[in-house]
């Protein structure tokens, strides 16, 4: 009998790839087992949740919620849930939702079978403390992706920082490499499926190697990654301000496929704010640091998330922070208000901003960055750029630059545009916005 399986996937990019390695393993224990989009087709249904942040907590409980009412109305038989709030609050939840069938935690995907298959599990909650090194994951990803051209490739799991306010570290432990070879045959197997962009996350990507080998060997796996044949875009999200190297930078530059694209969340530009939410640094080694990679990498796009309303945060830190955008020019930014996660440092710290004064400093924030951001954009009228398309709409197509990460950044509106999406077009830039651009594909031209 075959068993229909519905996955709701929630969080980050590093947590989708823990749902595509679940369906995976799925896939590969039992050739009766079909998966479903709508979960009111669905037999078992699979909730992979995040702990990140409150908002992240809420979404994680009301989809749990959801299912279980199907499960009530005997829509569905099983629900499980995974992800990071059963690998945080599994006892918790196991006592407040006694309707959910098994809880498994991040590390799940060897297991995800015998829940799904096997009879009612007498023990609901099979969260585990993580691992020392990487788990021993299924080699096979199920993408159940509308965009197979573009794939994450999570390099590595865990974190070493001590940022006060974080508590990845308390929910998926310290920092585990993904060996280059498993992650080498795993770029082969997304190219296979469909992707020409692979976009490298992690908590820590630039942190990749200490670990397994001695060494800060992202720049080696870079290499090794690009020798993928089919492979066109290599792009990098979450590295940390004080482990990018010389050696990193030099690598974007030589390797055709590593993009000119960096994601470096800095959280802050204020001194006094970096140091106590334990960031490492300071805000001219960041300016420093980006002088030297956009003299190496001219045309470097910078992206960075700013954290706001941090406990004891002052208008003259935010000040700083304003002055701060303004002398870096940042390409994207991305900005959030703080969260108090219980477990961190920061939980108990005094002088706690009030919600609206947060939003307030969210708000200038964004309006500093958005003038920024339309003149980097204007700069690329008139010149040239590869594009990604994504889907067609009306007489032209929507889709991403070298300067585009999917979901986070903006998009090429392109005009008389007919190319298939996944394909990669050459474009003249007609047009900019504060988010987006707009172009015209040049005749004939087809990359890749």
């Amino acid at each position: 009998m075959t068993t229909r399986v519905g996955l709701v996937q929630l969080g980050c990019a590093k947590n989708q790839v823990d749902g595509e390695e679940m369906l995976g393993a799925l896939a590969s224990s039992s050739e009766d087992v079909r998966f479903v989009g709508d979960q009111r087709d669905a037999d078992v249904i699979i909730v992979n949740t995040c702990a990140f942040i409150e908002s992240a907590r809420e979404e994680s409980i009301n989809a749990i919620l959801h299912a279980v009412r199907l499960k009530k109305k005997g829509q569905v038989s099983r629900v499980i849930v995974t992800g990071c709030l059963a690998q945080r609050y599994a006892k918790d939840l196991e006592v407040e939702i006694p309707e959910v069938d098994a809880f498994l935690g991040i590390e799940s995907g060897p297991k995800i079978g015998n829940v799904v298959f096997g009879d009612r599990p007498k023990r609901m909650n099979h969260v585990e403390p993580v691992a020392d090194r990487y788990p021993l994951v299924p080699e096979k990803r199920l993408r159940a992706s509308a965009t197979p051209w573009t794939a994450y490739l999570k390099v590595s799991e865990g974190c070493d920082h001590t940022c006060t306010f974080c508590a990845i570290p308390g929910i998926r432990g310290k920092h585990r490499s993904k060996p280059i070879e498993r992650l080498v045959q795993e770029a082969i197997q997304l190219v296979e499926t469909g992707a020409v962009e692979l976009n490298l996350v992690a908590q820590d990507t630039t942190a990749y190697g200490m670990d397994l080998y001695g060494r800060l060997a992202l720049p080696e796996l870079l290499q090794k990654l690009a020798e993928v044949p089919g492979l066109l875009w290599i792009r990098l999200l979450y590295c940390y301000p004080t482990m990018v190297r010389p050696e990193l930078v030099q690598a974007i530059a030589d390797i055709p496929q590593v993009l000119p694209y960096i994601d470096m969340p800095l959280q802050h530009g204020d001194d006094a704010m970096l140091k106590v939410m334990k960031r490492g640094g300071t805000a001219d080694q960041y300016r420093r640091l980006f002088e030297r990679m956009r003299e190496a990498l001219p045309n470097l796009t910078l992206r960075t998330t700013f954290l706001v309303g941090f406990p004891g945060e002052k208008e003259e830190h935010v000040d700083t922070l304003l002055q701060f955008i303004e002398d870096v020019r940042f390409d994207r930014v991305g900005v959030f208000t703080y969260s108090p996660e219980e477990g961190t440092p920061a939980y108990t710290l005094p002088d706690a901003v009030p919600a609206k004064v947060m939003q307030d400093r969210k708000n200038r924030v964004m309006e500093r960055q958005q003038s920024i951001s339309q003149a980097n954009n204007t700069r690329w009228i008139g010149k040239e750029i590869d594009v990604l398309v994504e889907r067609l709409q009306g007489e032209g197509a929507v889709g991403r630059s070298f300067r585009d990460a999917p979901e986070i950044d903006g998009e090429v509106i392109l005009a008389n545009c007919s190319s298939a999406p996944g394909t990669i077009v050459r474009v003249q830039v007609t047009g900019a916005g504060p988010y987006d651009l707009f172009g015209e594909p040049l005749k004939l031209a087809v990359v890749g």
